[in-house]
């Protein structure tokens, strides 16, 4: 070996030959990464404190995590599509991304009831956990296939509130000819109780209080309700919260844009909208404390509603999702998937998360 190096020397020195080198040349450029530049559309107001916040930052977080090779442009409710079509725009793809809650969408995919919140259901780790770990994700993602999308969870509002009302609710006969804005199964459930339940988005609710096109609401917690004004527009508040024990705020993909893009950026783009998840968690649990204390303080006054009324609507939310259930095989297998999972956790949150705030 070492007489043949030595018989080298001089034709490296003249250059006849060159050293092995892996490396490009240096004259070279590297070819330009590529880039992707998408839109996402909400149900929100604009900068709605925690849902359309929650859009904003994830949007933030995608652009930095990928350097800048992938940027999205948010557009509030009405900006660039109406609340309430934000489902057909991902789907078509008039924009890439779609941030809103799965129970909007229940006159096109009655499965997507499930993956929001579900009466009397699921609490917010549980709700994750059967998602994340309990073959949740997989139901979701076939309810959504047909329409060429990719759901994920991009925030959670954490257990709501019953509902801002200008009737006093004592009896269930107080709930007959009641008109409240309630999407979801939990609307469902307050018209077979005889209530007049209408759809609209966030922006809308003030003003239909207010001047008494409807006579109750329901539309997140105090940290929300705060912000949009409601107790100006309404007397009661009401608890707890049956109809969404948790709310699951999604992120809607068109899943040709999503399998456009390398795995790097698929990879930003979920772990991403995991981090919203936890990050909307952590802002409802704290602003809803600082929101109620100042609820309390301006005189709000806080309800609770009857037992008997609490037991009509647990009686009533188990018919609707057994109806609900019965509509597809789909939906069957979602409905069993969860309900087993509801189970368990309730035997382990019975020794747990509810014994420590008994004692608290």
């Amino acid at each position: 070996m070492r007489l043949r190096s030595l018989l080298l020397l001089p034709l490296l020195a003249l250059g006849l030959i060159g050293c092995k080198d892996d490396s490009a040349p240096a004259d070279q450029a590297a070819a330009p990464a590529q880039t992707f530049h998408w839109k996402m559309v909400t149900t929100w107001p604009k900068n709605a404190p925690g849902t359309g916040t929650a859009a904003e930052r994830l949007a933030e977080r995608v652009n930095a995590m990928s350097a800048g090779r992938l940027t999205i442009k948010v557009y509030a409710a009405g900006e660039l599509v109406p609340a309430l079509e934000v489902f057909d725009a991902v789907s078509r793809g008039t924009a890439e991304l779609g941030h809103g809650t799965p129970y909007y969408w229940k006159g096109k995919v009655p499965a997507a009831q499930f993956f929001g919140a579900v009466p009397f259901g699921l609490s917010t780790l549980e709700m994750n956990a059967w998602l994340n770990k309990g073959g949740g994700q997989a139901l979701w993602d076939e309810a959504y296939a047909p329409f060429g999308l990719k759901p994920l969870t991009a925030g959670n509002s954490t257990m709501q509130m019953g509902g801002w009302f200008n009737k006093e609710i004592n009896s269930l006969a107080d709930i007959k000819g009641l008109k409240i804005r309630m999407p979801g199964l939990g609307g469902e459930v307050w018209s077979r109780l005889g209530a007049t339940t209408v759809v609209m988005p966030g922006g809308e609710i003030f003003t239909s209080l207010q001047s008494g096109a409807i006579d109750a609401t329901d539309w997140v917690s105090p940290y929300n309700d705060l912000a949009f004004g409601l107790p100006k527009a309404a007397k009661y508040y009401y608890y707890p919260g049956w109809q969404e024990p948790q709310s699951v705020l999604e992120l809607l993909i068109n899943q040709k844009a999503f399998d456009a893009l390398p795995a790097d950026l698929q990879a930003i783009v979920t772990e991403a909208a995991r981090a919203a998840t936890q990050d909307m968690m952590d802002d409802y649990v704290y602003h809803n404390a600082l929101a109620l204390d100042e609820l309390k303080k301006s005189g709000t006054l806080l309800k609770r509603f009857p037992d008997e009324v609490l037991q009509a609507m647990q009686r009533e939310s188990e018919q609707v999702l057994g109806d609900l259930a019965a509509q597809s095989e789909l939906n069957g297998r979602i409905w069993a998937s969860m309900q087993a999972f509801q189970a368990l956790a309730t035997s382990m949150q019975a020794l747990s998360e509810k014994e420590l705030y008994d004692w608290r």
